[in-house]
Protein backbone atom coordinates (compact mmCIF):
# COMPACT_ATOMS: atom_id res chain seq x y z
CA UNK A 1 0.00 0.00 0.00
CA UNK A 2 3.05 2.54 -0.61
CA UNK A 3 0.35 3.79 -3.04
CA UNK A 4 -1.02 5.84 0.30
CA UNK A 5 1.52 6.10 2.85
CA UNK A 6 4.12 8.81 1.96
CA UNK A 7 1.49 11.24 0.76
CA UNK A 8 0.14 11.65 4.29
CA UNK A 9 3.11 13.76 5.06
CA UNK A 10 2.53 16.08 3.00
CA UNK A 11 -1.23 16.73 3.40
CA UNK A 12 -2.62 20.01 4.38
CA UNK A 13 -5.28 20.14 7.33
CA UNK A 14 -8.32 19.57 4.93
CA UNK A 15 -12.06 20.79 5.84
CA UNK A 16 -14.64 18.38 5.25
CA UNK A 17 -18.27 18.73 3.68
CA UNK A 18 -19.60 19.38 7.34
CA UNK A 19 -16.84 21.64 8.49
CA UNK A 20 -14.90 19.91 10.77
CA UNK A 21 -11.35 20.10 10.61
CA UNK A 22 -9.54 16.66 9.76
CA UNK A 23 -5.48 17.09 10.39
CA UNK A 24 -3.18 15.01 8.39
CA UNK A 25 -0.01 15.55 10.55
CA UNK A 26 3.19 15.34 8.42
CA UNK A 27 6.12 17.95 8.15
CA UNK A 28 9.19 17.16 6.36
CA UNK A 29 10.22 13.95 5.93
CA UNK A 30 14.24 13.30 6.88
CA UNK A 31 15.21 11.56 3.99
CA UNK A 32 18.49 13.59 2.79
CA UNK A 33 19.72 10.85 0.42
CA UNK A 34 21.11 14.29 -1.71
CA UNK A 35 21.43 17.63 -0.55
CA UNK A 36 20.62 19.17 -3.40
CA UNK A 37 17.23 17.41 -3.69
CA UNK A 38 14.32 18.71 -2.08
CA UNK A 39 11.38 16.44 -0.68
CA UNK A 40 8.14 17.31 -1.90
CA UNK A 41 6.08 14.29 -1.22
CA UNK A 42 3.18 15.48 -2.84
CA UNK A 43 5.29 15.20 -6.20
CA UNK A 44 6.02 11.70 -5.87
CA UNK A 45 2.81 10.61 -5.72
CA UNK A 46 1.55 9.64 -8.91
CA UNK A 47 5.08 6.61 -9.02
CA UNK A 48 3.59 6.00 -5.83
CA UNK A 49 -0.05 4.77 -6.80
CA UNK A 50 1.13 2.58 -9.46
CA UNK A 51 0.72 -0.46 -6.89
CA UNK A 52 1.87 -2.05 -4.42
CA UNK A 53 5.95 -2.66 -4.75
CA UNK A 54 7.55 -2.81 -1.30
CA UNK A 55 9.38 -0.20 0.96
CA UNK A 56 11.91 -0.01 -1.71
CA UNK A 57 9.54 1.69 -3.84
CA UNK A 58 8.82 4.28 -1.13
CA UNK A 59 12.38 5.53 -0.72
CA UNK A 60 12.97 5.43 -4.40
CA UNK A 61 10.00 7.69 -5.16
CA UNK A 62 11.83 10.02 -2.51
CA UNK A 63 14.50 10.38 -4.17
CA UNK A 64 13.12 10.16 -7.54
CA UNK A 65 15.57 7.37 -9.12
CA UNK A 66 16.60 3.74 -8.38
CA UNK A 67 18.77 2.13 -5.80
CA UNK A 68 17.99 5.14 -3.05
CA UNK A 69 17.20 2.53 -0.36
CA UNK A 70 20.85 1.29 0.14
CA UNK A 71 22.09 4.78 1.23
CA UNK A 72 19.55 5.54 4.29
CA UNK A 73 20.54 5.39 7.44
CA UNK A 74 18.05 3.15 8.82
CA UNK A 75 18.28 4.16 12.11
CA UNK A 76 16.66 7.26 11.24
CA UNK A 77 13.06 8.47 11.66
CA UNK A 78 11.35 8.95 8.53
CA UNK A 79 9.29 11.36 10.52
CA UNK A 80 11.15 13.43 13.55
CA UNK A 81 8.74 14.16 16.08
CA UNK A 82 10.75 16.33 17.13
CA UNK A 83 9.01 18.47 13.91
CA UNK A 84 5.62 18.30 15.73
CA UNK A 85 4.10 20.14 18.55
CA UNK A 86 2.18 18.43 21.65
CA UNK A 87 -1.07 18.41 19.54
CA UNK A 88 0.24 16.61 16.88
CA UNK A 89 0.58 19.68 14.37
CA UNK A 90 3.56 20.89 12.15
CA UNK A 91 6.12 22.63 14.29
CA UNK A 92 6.13 26.10 12.56
CA UNK A 93 9.57 26.23 13.83
CA UNK A 94 11.20 24.33 10.52
CA UNK A 95 12.27 26.56 7.98
CA UNK A 96 9.94 27.63 5.65
CA UNK A 97 8.65 25.47 2.45
CA UNK A 98 7.96 26.36 -1.54
CA UNK A 99 4.45 26.43 -2.19
CA UNK A 100 2.79 22.85 -2.89
CA UNK A 101 0.68 21.68 -5.72
CA UNK A 102 -2.68 20.00 -4.77
CA UNK A 103 -2.79 17.06 -2.52
CA UNK A 104 -2.75 13.85 -4.67
CA UNK A 105 -5.27 12.02 -2.57
CA UNK A 106 -8.85 12.97 -2.04
CA UNK A 107 -11.02 12.61 0.83
CA UNK A 108 -14.93 12.10 0.86
CA UNK A 109 -16.71 11.80 4.12
CA UNK A 110 -20.10 9.41 3.37
CA UNK A 111 -23.57 10.53 5.18
CA UNK A 112 -23.41 10.51 8.86
CA UNK A 113 -25.02 7.64 10.66
CA UNK A 114 -27.00 7.71 14.04
CA UNK A 115 -26.00 3.84 15.05
CA UNK A 116 -22.36 2.88 16.21
CA UNK A 117 -20.64 1.97 13.43
CA UNK A 118 -18.68 -1.12 14.47
CA UNK A 119 -16.98 -2.56 11.20
CA UNK A 120 -15.52 -1.08 7.48
CA UNK A 121 -14.32 -3.21 5.13
CA UNK A 122 -13.62 -2.62 1.09
CA UNK A 123 -15.20 -5.27 -1.02
CA UNK A 124 -14.31 -6.17 -4.45
CA UNK A 125 -11.13 -6.14 -5.22
CA UNK A 126 -10.53 -2.18 -6.34
CA UNK A 127 -11.88 -0.46 -3.27
CA UNK A 128 -15.32 1.05 -5.11
CA UNK A 129 -17.81 -0.59 -2.68
CA UNK A 130 -17.74 -0.16 0.87
CA UNK A 131 -19.39 -2.13 3.54
CA UNK A 132 -20.29 -0.88 6.99
CA UNK A 133 -21.60 -2.74 9.95
CA UNK A 134 -23.68 -1.11 12.73
CA UNK A 135 -25.52 -1.02 15.89
CA UNK A 136 -28.44 -0.85 13.87
CA UNK A 137 -28.32 -4.36 13.17
CA UNK A 138 -27.87 -3.50 9.49
CA UNK A 139 -25.07 -3.96 6.91
CA UNK A 140 -24.55 -1.11 4.49
CA UNK A 141 -22.98 -1.06 1.07
CA UNK A 142 -21.70 1.97 -0.12
CA UNK A 143 -20.42 2.91 -3.91
CA UNK A 144 -17.83 5.15 -3.61
CA UNK A 145 -17.56 6.05 -7.43
CA UNK A 146 -20.88 7.81 -7.43
CA UNK A 147 -21.34 11.02 -6.15
CA UNK A 148 -19.36 13.23 -4.03
CA UNK A 149 -19.82 11.33 -0.64
CA UNK A 150 -21.04 8.02 -1.97
CA UNK A 151 -24.34 6.41 -2.86
CA UNK A 152 -25.59 4.00 -0.22
CA UNK A 153 -26.74 1.32 -2.95
CA UNK A 154 -28.13 -1.45 -0.48
CA UNK A 155 -29.25 -1.72 3.70
CA UNK A 156 -28.87 -5.60 4.60
CA UNK A 157 -31.06 -5.78 7.66
CA UNK A 158 -32.56 -8.48 10.23
CA UNK A 159 -29.69 -8.98 12.21
CA UNK A 160 -28.39 -7.86 15.66
CA UNK A 161 -25.64 -5.66 16.45
CA UNK A 162 -22.96 -5.91 13.36
CA UNK A 163 -19.23 -6.48 15.23
CA UNK A 164 -17.01 -7.66 12.25
CA UNK A 165 -17.89 -8.37 8.44
CA UNK A 166 -15.22 -10.69 5.96
CA UNK A 167 -15.47 -11.04 2.18
CA UNK A 168 -14.22 -13.99 0.01
CA UNK A 169 -15.73 -13.09 -3.55
CA UNK A 170 -18.92 -12.76 -4.40
CA UNK A 171 -20.21 -13.77 -0.61
CA UNK A 172 -19.86 -10.88 2.21
CA UNK A 173 -20.06 -12.34 6.12
CA UNK A 174 -21.48 -10.09 8.60
CA UNK A 175 -21.06 -11.32 12.43
CA UNK A 176 -23.73 -10.01 15.14
CA UNK A 177 -23.89 -10.09 18.49
CA UNK A 178 -26.87 -12.07 18.34
CA UNK A 179 -24.79 -15.44 17.93
CA UNK A 180 -25.39 -15.56 14.12
CA UNK A 181 -23.09 -14.98 10.89
CA UNK A 182 -24.87 -13.89 7.73
CA UNK A 183 -23.88 -14.82 4.26
CA UNK A 184 -24.68 -11.77 1.90
CA UNK A 185 -23.55 -12.30 -2.45
CA UNK A 186 -22.41 -8.90 -3.88
CA UNK A 187 -22.83 -10.67 -7.18
CA UNK A 188 -26.76 -10.74 -6.80
CA UNK A 189 -27.38 -7.15 -5.15
CA UNK A 190 -26.26 -8.16 -1.59
CA UNK A 191 -29.02 -11.30 -1.82
CA UNK A 192 -28.93 -12.95 1.49
CA UNK A 193 -27.61 -16.80 0.96
CA UNK A 194 -27.47 -18.27 4.45
CA UNK A 195 -27.51 -17.95 7.99
CA UNK A 196 -25.29 -19.31 10.25
CA UNK A 197 -25.82 -20.02 13.92
CA UNK A 198 -22.01 -19.56 15.79
CA UNK A 199 -23.46 -20.25 19.53
CA UNK A 200 -21.70 -17.43 20.96
CA UNK A 201 -21.50 -13.73 19.60
CA UNK A 202 -18.83 -13.84 17.11
CA UNK A 203 -16.05 -10.91 17.52
CA UNK A 204 -14.04 -11.49 14.24
CA UNK A 205 -14.31 -13.22 10.52
CA UNK A 206 -11.65 -14.57 8.05
CA UNK A 207 -12.68 -15.49 5.17
CA UNK A 208 -10.76 -18.65 3.78
CA UNK A 209 -11.05 -20.07 -0.21
CA UNK A 210 -12.30 -23.68 1.50
CA UNK A 211 -13.60 -22.18 5.11
CA UNK A 212 -15.22 -19.24 6.46
CA UNK A 213 -13.34 -19.20 10.26
CA UNK A 214 -15.01 -17.26 13.26
CA UNK A 215 -13.59 -16.20 16.94
CA UNK A 216 -16.05 -15.75 19.05
CA UNK A 217 -16.86 -15.41 23.10
CA UNK A 218 -16.00 -18.73 24.90
CA UNK A 219 -12.76 -18.64 23.41
CA UNK A 220 -14.06 -20.82 20.22
CA UNK A 221 -12.95 -20.83 16.59
CA UNK A 222 -15.52 -22.46 14.97
CA UNK A 223 -14.58 -23.05 10.94
CA UNK A 224 -17.69 -23.48 8.94
CA UNK A 225 -18.23 -24.52 5.00
CA UNK A 226 -20.55 -22.20 2.90
CA UNK A 227 -21.21 -24.50 0.61
CA UNK A 228 -23.38 -27.15 2.64
CA UNK A 229 -26.26 -26.78 4.41
CA UNK A 230 -24.98 -28.01 7.97
CA UNK A 231 -21.60 -25.44 7.76
CA UNK A 232 -20.17 -26.40 10.24
CA UNK A 233 -16.52 -28.22 10.28
CA UNK A 234 -14.65 -27.92 13.24
CA UNK A 235 -14.79 -26.12 16.45
CA UNK A 236 -11.33 -25.10 18.08
CA UNK A 237 -10.88 -24.48 21.66
CA UNK A 238 -7.25 -23.23 21.30
CA UNK A 239 -6.97 -20.72 24.11
CA UNK A 240 -7.50 -22.16 28.11
CA UNK A 241 -9.75 -20.07 29.44
CA UNK A 242 -13.37 -20.74 29.18
CA UNK A 243 -14.87 -17.30 29.99
CA UNK A 244 -12.74 -15.28 28.03
CA UNK A 245 -13.42 -14.19 24.22
CA UNK A 246 -11.23 -14.29 20.76
CA UNK A 247 -10.75 -11.22 20.02
CA UNK A 248 -8.81 -11.54 16.71
CA UNK A 249 -7.51 -14.12 13.84
CA UNK A 250 -5.95 -13.87 10.81
CA UNK A 251 -5.56 -17.44 8.41
CA UNK A 252 -3.87 -18.48 5.49
CA UNK A 253 -4.06 -22.59 4.16
CA UNK A 254 -1.63 -23.86 6.51
CA UNK A 255 -2.08 -22.32 9.99
CA UNK A 256 -5.01 -20.00 12.28
CA UNK A 257 -3.53 -17.46 14.45
CA UNK A 258 -5.65 -16.19 17.37
CA UNK A 259 -5.59 -13.83 19.94
CA UNK A 260 -7.95 -14.04 23.14
CA UNK A 261 -8.80 -11.89 25.76
CA UNK A 262 -6.92 -14.24 28.36
CA UNK A 263 -3.35 -12.34 27.02
CA UNK A 264 -2.67 -15.87 25.03
CA UNK A 265 -2.16 -15.79 21.08
CA UNK A 266 -2.47 -19.60 19.67
CA UNK A 267 -1.30 -21.42 16.29
CA UNK A 268 -2.99 -24.44 14.58
CA UNK A 269 -1.91 -26.27 12.27
CA UNK A 270 -4.69 -26.65 9.90
CA UNK A 271 -3.19 -29.15 8.12
CA UNK A 272 -1.88 -31.80 10.73
CA UNK A 273 -4.93 -31.01 12.02
CA UNK A 274 -3.28 -29.70 15.30
CA UNK A 275 -2.58 -27.25 17.67
CA UNK A 276 1.12 -26.08 16.99
CA UNK A 277 2.06 -23.45 19.47
CA UNK A 278 0.48 -20.83 21.97
CA UNK A 279 2.20 -18.31 23.77
CA UNK A 280 1.46 -15.76 26.61
CA UNK A 281 1.26 -12.44 26.89
CA UNK A 282 1.08 -9.75 29.10
CA UNK A 283 -1.63 -8.10 27.45
CA UNK A 284 -4.41 -9.32 25.01
CA UNK A 285 -3.98 -9.19 21.16
CA UNK A 286 -7.49 -7.11 20.03
CA UNK A 287 -6.62 -6.74 16.41
CA UNK A 288 -4.31 -8.82 14.15
CA UNK A 289 -2.60 -8.83 10.18
CA UNK A 290 -0.58 -11.55 8.61
CA UNK A 291 1.11 -10.81 5.37
CA UNK A 292 3.41 -13.50 4.18
CA UNK A 293 5.60 -15.02 6.66
CA UNK A 294 4.78 -11.71 9.42
CA UNK A 295 2.48 -11.15 11.59
CA UNK A 296 1.44 -7.69 13.58
CA UNK A 297 -1.01 -7.07 15.97
CA UNK A 298 -2.30 -4.36 18.36
CA UNK A 299 -2.79 -5.05 22.17
CA UNK A 300 -5.28 -3.33 24.20
CA UNK A 301 -2.34 -1.11 25.63
CA UNK A 302 -1.79 0.73 22.63
CA UNK A 303 1.24 -1.50 21.78
CA UNK A 304 2.26 -2.82 18.56
CA UNK A 305 3.33 -7.00 18.36
CA UNK A 306 5.93 -8.22 15.44
CA UNK A 307 5.90 -12.11 15.12
CA UNK A 308 7.28 -14.73 12.24
CA UNK A 309 5.29 -17.32 10.92
CA UNK A 310 8.32 -19.37 8.86
CA UNK A 311 8.96 -22.83 8.55
CA UNK A 312 6.01 -24.25 11.23
CA UNK A 313 7.78 -22.10 13.59
CA UNK A 314 5.70 -19.26 15.43
CA UNK A 315 8.23 -16.43 17.19
CA UNK A 316 7.66 -13.40 19.61
CA UNK A 317 9.48 -11.44 18.24
CA UNK A 318 9.16 -7.95 19.92
CA UNK A 319 6.59 -5.20 20.65
CA UNK A 320 6.91 -1.56 19.77
CA UNK A 321 5.27 1.34 21.30
CA UNK A 322 4.14 3.44 18.35
CA UNK A 323 2.72 6.24 20.21
CA UNK A 324 -1.22 4.96 20.58
CA UNK A 325 -2.70 5.85 23.82
CA UNK A 326 -5.60 3.05 23.81
CA UNK A 327 -6.17 -0.07 22.32
CA UNK A 328 -5.78 -0.66 18.79
CA UNK A 329 -8.82 -1.36 16.79
CA UNK A 330 -7.73 -2.37 13.11
CA UNK A 331 -4.37 -3.15 11.47
CA UNK A 332 -3.43 -3.76 7.95
CA UNK A 333 -0.19 -4.61 7.00
CA UNK A 334 1.69 -5.74 3.30
CA UNK A 335 5.04 -6.11 2.91
CA UNK A 336 5.72 -2.71 1.93
CA UNK A 337 3.05 -0.81 4.49
CA UNK A 338 1.79 -1.23 7.94
CA UNK A 339 -1.83 1.15 9.52
CA UNK A 340 -3.04 1.50 12.74
CA UNK A 341 -6.09 2.94 14.01
CA UNK A 342 -6.77 3.21 18.16
CA UNK A 343 -9.39 4.34 20.25
CA UNK A 344 -7.32 7.23 21.02
CA UNK A 345 -8.63 9.14 17.72
CA UNK A 346 -5.85 8.70 15.99
CA UNK A 347 -4.19 6.34 12.34
CA UNK A 348 -1.26 6.19 11.99
CA UNK A 349 0.89 5.30 8.77
CA UNK A 350 4.24 3.31 9.24
CA UNK A 351 6.60 1.48 7.26
CA UNK A 352 6.94 -2.01 8.54
CA UNK A 353 10.40 -2.10 10.27
CA UNK A 354 12.07 -2.62 13.55
CA UNK A 355 11.07 -0.46 15.03
CA UNK A 356 7.99 0.82 12.87
CA UNK A 357 8.86 3.68 11.13
CA UNK A 358 5.88 6.50 11.65
CA UNK A 359 5.35 8.20 8.72
CA UNK A 360 2.71 10.65 10.11
CA UNK A 361 -0.54 10.69 12.31
CA UNK A 362 -4.31 11.25 11.47
CA UNK A 363 -6.16 12.49 13.95
CA UNK A 364 -9.92 12.29 14.31
CA UNK A 365 -12.86 13.50 15.96
CA UNK A 366 -13.65 10.86 18.00
CA UNK A 367 -13.09 7.05 18.57
CA UNK A 368 -11.62 4.68 15.61
CA UNK A 369 -13.34 1.58 15.62
CA UNK A 370 -11.80 0.08 12.67
CA UNK A 371 -9.93 0.59 8.72
CA UNK A 372 -9.61 -1.30 5.88
CA UNK A 373 -7.50 -0.72 3.14
CA UNK A 374 -7.54 -1.94 -0.49
CA UNK A 375 -6.51 -0.80 -3.91
CA UNK A 376 -4.80 2.42 -3.34
CA UNK A 377 -8.48 3.01 -0.96
CA UNK A 378 -8.18 3.98 2.79
CA UNK A 379 -11.34 4.10 4.59
CA UNK A 380 -12.05 4.64 8.39
CA UNK A 381 -15.06 4.47 10.83
CA UNK A 382 -15.20 6.28 13.77
CA UNK A 383 -18.15 7.08 15.85
CA UNK A 384 -19.35 8.96 19.10
CA UNK A 385 -22.46 8.72 21.25
CA UNK A 386 -24.39 10.47 18.44
CA UNK A 387 -23.13 10.05 15.42
CA UNK A 388 -20.75 7.60 13.64
CA UNK A 389 -19.22 8.18 9.98
CA UNK A 390 -16.63 6.87 7.38
CA UNK A 391 -14.20 8.66 5.65
CA UNK A 392 -12.39 7.81 2.29
CA UNK A 393 -8.92 8.59 1.22
CA UNK A 394 -8.16 7.76 -2.66
CA UNK A 395 -6.40 8.66 -5.75
CA UNK A 396 -7.58 12.23 -6.98
CA UNK A 397 -9.68 11.38 -9.82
Amino acid sequence: MEQLITCWAGQADLDDEDGDIQQNVGGDVLLRVREEVEWRPEERLASLMLGERGPRAVVDAVDGREGAFDQIDHQEDLVDPRHLSDRGEVDRGQSPRSPSPPPALERMTLPLQNADISSVLLVGGEGRVCATGSQDMEVKLWDLQVGSRGTLLRALGGQGWVVCLAYRGPLLASGSLDSTVKLWDLEAGGAARGLIRTGFPPYCLSFQTDVLLAGTSHNRINMYDTRVAEPLVKSLRLHSSHSDDVKCLAADDKYIISGSTDCTVAVYDRRAGKALKKLQLSSFLSSMSYSGSEVWAGDDRGMLHAFSMQAGVFKHLSQFDVGHTSWITGIHSSPGSLYTCSGDHTVKVHLPSAPPRTLCTLLQQDYVSGLSVEAGVLAVATRSFWLSRVQVWRPRR
